[in-house]
């Protein structure tokens, strides 16, 4: 009799039977219901409990994973993010920071990821797009614009209505800037490309940081500051879903709405992107360029487009990231924060979608909960007597962490935590043609261990 292709459960290992239990009829949607109303119940009870919070995030991940019904996952993730997530987030707004946070850099790791994940174009000044539109809608929705035009102080600054005139115009402006970074690294790769690209985020920066004169443009050094907030239209839904904000609670509300709004949009884009023939190209040059110009691959329009594409969703998100702030300088677009980008794609696994959002919430989560956290417990511990040194401080060491978490996923898992298909198969067959390369070599040189095996 033939085999079926589903694990029995009595085959197997410990792991492959309790995955095959798991995915047996209505035990998934069983599981999977009860694990999200429990965690969303409890973290509703312990609205300031970090170790519930992570829990409650951690229902996201089982309502990715578990073998459910796409109206059931749509469904149990509109409870956890739509209605659980505002609850929570009115009582502690420090979480609903955490997830907006999350949000923002989910989105911009996604473009990042259309870069160096699809098209295989590593990028070091990522972060630049993000800073052209955060100054874009800094500049236009406060008094700088009377700076650039001093006799229209009728018409200018914008109010927030222009906000999301000015959310397009960012993705144009940042699809455009992308562009005309691409143009002259199209026959750059590797290290090279990177360098050209490191060196035009610093070249942002520093404009940011020096356009104070002659002409006041970007106020230098000190950053802008009472940036125009988002028009809020949503006060209806609010007050019908039982919540009672207080102004500022409100607007932190309705920023986390939008951010997640946005994420939506550019999860669709970045997906139906990478399955389009556009996506495939991409492959096909991350792959092999001179294989993907044999196939009729336009090399130089397709580099491009990814460049273009990759920015407009940090443009956008600039312009987000602004009106939630309310001020932006310099210092917050510097190369850390490329870097910090970038390590979010490789955590999460270049060219994964749910990767790269695992990755973007994770370090999200470290930099913003975890190690903050942890370090108010030592300074707590240090005060009780404990001997803990005065100069170990987590937060400090954030570069490193970056820096060991490439390094780690470097060696032990480099396709990532949440890997794309194609990119595992590929890297653990280089890894078995090397092993074998390897032993092929051994026995050339010990013959009589080749014979013996």
């Amino acid at each position: 009799m033939a085999s079926s292709g589903r694990t029995s459960p009595q085959s197997g290992g410990p792991r492959e039977r309790l995955v095959a239990i798991l995915s047996e009829g209505y035990t998934p949607y069983i599981v999977v219901t009860i694990y999200v109303l429990l965690s969303s119940a409890w973290l509703i009870l312990s609205p300031f409990s970090t170790l519930i919070f992570l829990v409650f995030l951690s229902s996201l991940l089982a309502i990715y994973y578990f073998p459910v019904a796409t109206w059931l996952k749509a469904l149990l993730g509109i409870i956890v993010l739509g209605i659980v997530m505002p609850i929570v987030g009115n009582e502690n707004q420090g979480f609903l920071d955490v997830v907006t946070q999350a949000g923002i850099f989910i989105a911009l790791a996604l473009g990042l990821n259309i870069v160096v994940g699809f098209a295989g174009l590593l990028d070091l000044g990522y972060v630049a797009f993000f800073a052209l539109g955060a100054y874009l809608w800094g500049i236009f929705s406060t008094g700088q614009i009377l700076n650039i035009f001093p006799g229209a102080e009728g018409s200018l600054p914008l109010g927030g209505g222009w906000f999301f005139v000015f959310l397009i115009l960012a993705v144009i402006i940042a699809a455009l800037a992308g562009v005309l970074l691409g143009l002259p690294v199209l026959r750059l790769r590797g290290d090279y490309l990177a360098i050209v690209t490191l060196g035009f985020g610093e070249v942002i920066r520093l404009l940011a940081n020096n356009l104070d004169k002659p002409v006041n443009i970007t106020n230098g050094a000190q950053g802008i500051t009472s940036i125009g907030q988002a028009p809020m239209f949503f006060q209806p839904v609010i007050t019908a879903v039982g919540l009672d904000p207080t102004p500022g609670a409100e607007y932190r509300l309705y920023m986390y709405a939008l951010a997640i709004i946005i994420v939506m949009l550019t999860i669709v884009v970045a997906r139906r992107l990478n399955d389009s023939r556009i996506g495939r190209a991409w492959t096909a040059i991350r792959e092999d360029e001179t294989a993907a110009i044999a196939m009729g691959v336009p090399l130089v329009r397709m580099k491009l487009l990814a460049f273009g594409a990759g920015a407009s969703f940090a443009g956008a998100m600039g312009v987000l990231f602004a009106a939630k702030q309310l001020f932006i300088s310099p210092p917050t677009f510097d190369l850390v924060r490329s870097i910090s980008i970038l390590a979010m794609v490789i955590l999460g696994g270049m060219g994964s979608i749910p990767g790269v959002i695992l990755g973007a919430t994770v370090i999200t989560l470290l930099n913003l909960r975890l190690l903050p956290d942890f370090a108010s417990q030592l300074t707590l511990w240090r005060n009780s007597g404990l001997p803990i040194p005065s100069w170990f401080d987590p937060v400090s060491y954030q570069r490193l962490l970056f820096g060991l978490v490439l390094i780690l996923m470097t060696i032990f898992r480099p396709e990532g935590i949440l890997p794309e298909r194609r990119r595992r198969f590929e890297l653990h067959e280089d890894a078995a043609e090397g092993e074998q390369m390897a032993q092929d070599s051994q026995n050339l040189v010990h013959p009589d261990i080749g014979m013996k095996s």
